[in-house]
């Protein structure tokens, strides 16, 4: 099993290219389910995630290829996926596919609203909390869907086609939005959703299906309306830069200290999390290429947050930021109000010193000088980062164990890391 090796106490100076975003490619990928015409899809990045979802896709019967790079395509320029879903020959998503992965559970969506029917396993994925399926199941019962869960597979049936309804979460859950505007495309009427996610990846979704001929309006806002369409046709469309590693980096220079250029990144995405890393002491400037992070010799000083859905400080951000707060000058508090169990990286942090003790869903950090390396385990996709982001400033060698959660959501991070003059390398087996 690979592992990543730091050696800590480098600045980190120079350009980062910002990938393609796994949470919005994924869901692209799935609405290629939609219609029978070709989806191409530019900018998707080269990750585990999106592997799995090709082996998912691939077994309802998806014809998927990847286009190499052209020229003058810039290095770490993202794949170009053709989607084509002509026949689908199989509505049955495995256990043994939909474990890997929760979001290839929403491929009922599109089967449903397409092939009305489909059998899908209940997801298995990241181990962080329960986070249910039942808002989804909600969504599509709303639109006239019969369900039954039995062998802990979700059978959907809709013989006439699905029926635009009213669903109002009770809740803001991102899969069941992208689920429920998903199925509502092809629903007979319109479909209006109240309290819906407005996280950037919902926009870029419904950009897409709208180019696809959907027509999808109030994206982005929590209230969107579908009127319902007979079919969709192809499009081409380029997958959003990934906020979530653009937040990742920044907070991995304000670490080491030094001068970086995250290119192609787009500040309006994560300007909360961008707020906070000033108020820490970083300085951040937008400009035409992305976003630059400067810290040189001014200390971290501390902060207090709470997660919250976006437009608010985004959770995939929570464990790295914690990892910069072990070394502020003074405590601070960092407050988990998404997911529960989401502070499993707590444990591994304490491995290289870090100060932090948890009080139900608040963790408060005493920050220290100086972290030591050590060895750890990674947990889960975004915890695994900040151990990462902790070697990186830690004295001493760190090596990161179990780093298959890296690739999950991360395209060669010890590349871009290393290219700005981080000590960071693989070690295969």
């Amino acid at each position: 099993m690979d592992r990543i090796r730091i050696v800590g106490g480098s600045k980190l100076n120079g350009t980062i290219p910002i990938s393609g975003a796994k949470n919005a490619a994924l869901p692209l990928m799935i609405a290629g389910l939609l219609t029978e015409e070709t989806l191409i899809l530019d900018n998707v990045p080269r990750l585990a995630d999106v592997a799995q979802l090709q082996r998912v896709l691939g077994n309802h019967g998806v014809d998927i290829t990847s286009v190499g790079k052209r020229p003058g395509d810039h290095a770490y320029q993202g794949q170009t996926l053709h989607i084509s879903a002509a026949n689908i020959i199989d509505t049955t998503a495995p256990y043994e596919l939909v474990s890997k992965m929760r979001a290839s559970f929403w491929v009922i969506a599109p089967l449903l609203a397409r092939m009305h029917e489909a059998k899908v396993s209940l997801p298995g994925g990241c181990a962080i909390g329960t986070r249910p399926v039942d808002l989804l199941i909600m969504a599509l019962e709303k639109l006239g869907a019969e369900i039954a869960i039995d062998g802990g597979y979700v059978i959907a049936k809709a013989p006439g086609g699905l029926t635009g309804a009213t669903i109002d979460f009770p809740k803001v859950t991102v899969s069941g939005t992208h689920v429920a505007v998903m199925a509502a495309t092809l629903a007979k009427g319109t479909t209006v959703i109240t309290n819906a996610a407005c996280e950037p990846e919902i926009l870029d979704v419904a950009d897409c299906l709208n180019a696809m001929g959907a027509r999808v309006s109030g994206a982005g806002t929590p209230r969107i309306v579908i009127e319902g369409v007979a079919r969709l046709h192809g499009a081409r469309h380029t997958v959003l830069p990934d906020r979530i590693e653009t937040g990742t980096y920044a907070i991995a220079v304000a670490m080491t200290g030094g001068d970086v250029q995250l290119a192609g990144a787009r500040p309006e995405l994560l300007q909360s999390a961008l707020d906070v890393l000033t108020q820490a002491g970083a300085v951040v400037t937008p400009n035409n290429e992305g976003i630059r992070v400067v810290r040189s010799g001014a200390g971290l000083q501390p902060v207090t947050v709470s997660t919250a859905p976006f437009p608010g400080f985004p959770t995939d951000l929570q464990a790295q930021l914690m990892a910069l707060m072990a070394c502020a000058g003074g405590a601070s508090q960092i407050t988990e109000t998404i997911f529960e169990n989401r502070f499993m990286h707590v444990q591994e942090l304490a491995r290289f010193g870090a100060r932090i003790s948890l009080d139900g869903e608040t963790a408060t950090i005493d920050g220290i000088a100086r972290l030591r390396g050590a060895p750890v385990m990674a947990t889960d996709l975004r915890a695994s980062v900040s151990l990462v982001i902790a070697g990186l400033a830690a004295e001493g060698e760190t090596m990161v164990n179990r780093v298959y959660h890296l690739d999950r959501g991360f395209e060669r991070l010890e590349d871009k890391l290393s290219a700005c003059g981080a000590t960071i390398e693989r070690i295969s087996g």
